[in-house]
């Protein structure tokens, strides 16, 4: 579900194709509901040994990140930290993956080539970013740990399963047409470094 709350785009899982019709790249989103974290070693177990997320991510979210977890009584657990990690390192597997798992938002730092892209506008799901240096504000965004899985990846790779309310600003890098903010702002960004080189070397030209 979309929904504008005092100016801000909510999604709220689970998400459909239809949800994100409207949303492009550079768009600013927030997310409720079910987002889990999973990052280098889950996708291996994924893609290469075919082995299936033992949590639904289907019409729901995944962050790349490696967080910081207080365990509590009764099997119960707190976020800490949540900070993203560079999603370019999941890049040679998102394809598979979003097309086996039907996950709609990819949440990370930085950006992703063309693997992502072609599962963004194949399957309808969009990567976004997360600014990077807010760990500890993400950790207050995280309403409930519901569940762990693959423990014995360690803390950081453990599938943590949680409940979100407005998780963001999440940035959308890579909608469901395939867009990439990332490669557009690289051409725009190159164009004004060239003029600002040729600019440069007017008054230098004397430096030999």
């Amino acid at each position: 579900m979309l929904e504008i709350k005092d100016g801000k785009k909510i999604l709220t899982t689970p998400i459909s194709s239809e949800d994100l019709a409207d949303i492009h790249a550079g768009d600013i989103v927030y997310l409720n509901g079910s987002m889990t974290t999973c990052r280098d070693v889950a996708h291996r177990r994924l893609v290469e040994e075919g082995r299936e997320l033992p949590v639904n991510v289907r019409d729901a979210a995944i962050f790349h990140a490696g967080p910081i977890i207080r365990p509590l009584d009764n099997d119960k657990f707190e976020m800490v930290s949540v900070g993203p990690t560079t999603s370019m390192r999941m890049e040679k597997f998102e394809y598979e993956f979003v097309r086996e798992t039907g996950v709609r938002i990819i949440i990370g730092k930085g950006g992703m080539k063309e693997n992502t892209e072609r599962a963004c506008k194949e399957f309808g799901a969009i990567h976004c970013v997360f600014p990077a240096g807010n760990a500890v504000v993400a950790a207050t965004e995280v309403e409930e740990i519901v569940d762990a899985q693959w423990r014995d990846l360690g803390m950081p790779e453990t599938l943590w399963h949680c409940r979100v309310k407005e998780f963001g600003p999440l940035i959308v890098s890579i909608d469901t047409e395939g867009r990439n903010l990332f490669e557009e702002n690289k051409v725009i960004f190159n164009e004004r470094k060239d003029k600002a080189i040729e600019e440069i070397c007017k008054h230098v030209s004397f430096i030999k």
